[in-house]
């Protein structure tokens, strides 16, 4: 595989705090075997993927995280990272608030990083669930019914209108606050959760958006990649079929398949040449019971699984960006289409999950279990974790896994056993207790039943 001939850093950015980011070690290790010199500014450093033999050094994030309405934190970080590597880089967001930062602060990275101009604030504009609704109802992109409420009532009302349950997203999920239990999207089963919601929009920091939900399937959620150059025009695209998801029917591509699908691809496509979008995106789209495809999100940046998209010749949305940036021809893509993307931990939980004994599904889920079987289509399996060349960040990523697990174990053993020698004790206070009650009361109280002992 041949060097790029422009040797210009590469520095991956990610704000969010997620150990096992998949997508970024994808990019360290394609930049990387390229001959890139490749660094991160992440938290922790890096976790797993900081163990990758193509990583030249990690930075630290903006100290005690970021604000996102204060982002000259990040500008200060990015400022330092240049300073130290010491000459002008190309810079990727990795994460959602990353690009939306980047994007606000680019005036004062010029002539220090290389990035995507981008129209003013199109990565928050297409990010911000309520704006994308907005930009699919001008431009004829099939999109949910949505309805932005009011008012509490008016949320109680739309519920019932667009017919329970129904998804409530915050529109912007990126400032919502940690540890107050809102997530950025809630399945919704009555009116009272709906104004509930509502009245917490204060709280979550962004609007509340209510959505007719669409049932999920074996053959209901694909996504699209694409990288683009300006003015809309693509460098390589190419869409797909999530076969496996973690969690279970909601959750990131746990396996995917590049399939082409016209509908999926022409969204996408006019998407990008509408908003004069630059860079690399990511949408996700599900397919309706009419088998129309909705696109139900936009994400200004790669998406975790992108090396799915990979041509014949090792070319990816990563390495095209970068082309791109340091003024290097794109070459024209070759083939791709059937190659598989699996992320390990992530599809061995859902397998295991999928392949449990039926159940009757609850409220709001699709009837049936998840359908495991791969499809028989060839192609290439791309690995999110496993790499021969670049072995490290694998064997990090199993034992950081099942020390997880190990620890969420040794966490509900011990509120086990808190509960076993209270039990005990009331338990013998309650059989003997005085001279008179030993003659009446000799048998034991009836055993706990199993779930009883469970909850505790």
């Amino acid at each position: 595989m041949l060097a790029y001939l422009n040797h210009a850093p590469a520095v991956l950015l990610r704000l969010d705090r997620n150990p096992f980011h998949h997508g970024t070690l994808g990019a360290v290790r394609s930049l990387g075997r390229r001959g890139v010199e490749v660094h991160a500014v992440v938290e922790d450093r890096g976790g797993p993927m900081g163990r990758s033999r193509y990583l030249h050094a990690v930075h630290e994030g903006p100290a005690g995280g970021l604000d996102p309405e204060r982002p000259e934190a990040l500008l200060e970080c990015l400022v330092g990272v240049s300073e130290r590597i010491g000459r002008p880089a190309v810079l990727f967001a990795m994460d959602d608030l990353s690009a939306i930062t980047v994007a606000r602060i680019a005036p004062g990275l010029d002539g220090r990083f290389r990035i995507p101009r981008q129209p003013g604030g199109l990565p928050e504009r297409v990010a911000d669930k309520a704006e994308l609704a907005g930009l699919c109802g001008r431009w004829d992109v099939p999109h949910p019914e949505t309805v932005v409420p009011a008012s509490a009532a008016e949320a109680a009302e739309a519920v019932w209108r667009l017919g329970l349950p129904a998804v409530a997203k915050w529109s912007r999920p990126w400032l919502l606050p940690g540890g107050r239990g809102l997530r950025s999207t809630t399945l919704v089963h009555s009116a009272a959760e709906a104004r509930g919601l509502y009245e917490r929009s204060q709280e979550a920091g962004s609007r509340l958006l209510l959505q007719r939900f669409l049932p999920a399937g074996p053959d209901t959620d694909w996504f699209f990649h694409g990288c683009f150059t300006r003015g809309g025009r693509p460098l390589l695209t190419g869409s797909g079929r999530k076969e496996l998801s973690w969690p279970v029917r909601t959750g990131l591509t746990a396996r995917g398949r590049w399939l082409p699908d016209p509908a999926v691809e022409e969204a996408g496509l006019r998407l990008a040449e509408r908003l004069g979008y630059e860079g690399i995106l990511d949408l996700d789209f599900r397919r309706d019971e009419l088998g129309c495809f909705r696109l139900v999100d936009f994400n200004p940046r790669p998406g975790a699984q992108f090396r799915l998209f990979t041509d014949d010749a090792g070319l990816d949305v990563v390495q095209a960006l970068y082309l791109d940036l340091t003024g290097q021809q794109v070459p024209t893509p070759t083939g791709g289409p059937g190659r598989v993307f699996l992320a390990e931990n992530y599809a061995l939980l859902a397998t295991v999950r999928g392949l449990g004994l039926p159940r009757p599904p609850r409220r709001g889920e699709a009837p049936g279990v998840v359908d495991v079987r791969p499809s028989r289509a060839p192609g290439r399996i791309e690995a999110a974790w496993f790499a021969g060349d670049d072995l490290w960040p694998f064997i990090a990523m199993i034992t950081a896994f099942l020390g997880r697990g190990a620890r969420k174990g040794a966490r509900v053993v011990r509120s086990a056993l808190r509960g076993f020698p209270a039990r005990g004790r009331r338990t013998a206070r309650a059989v003997v207790r005085t001279p008179r009650q030993r003659g009446t009361d000799l048998a034991p109280p009836a055993p706990a039943e199993p779930d009883e002992l469970v909850a505790r």
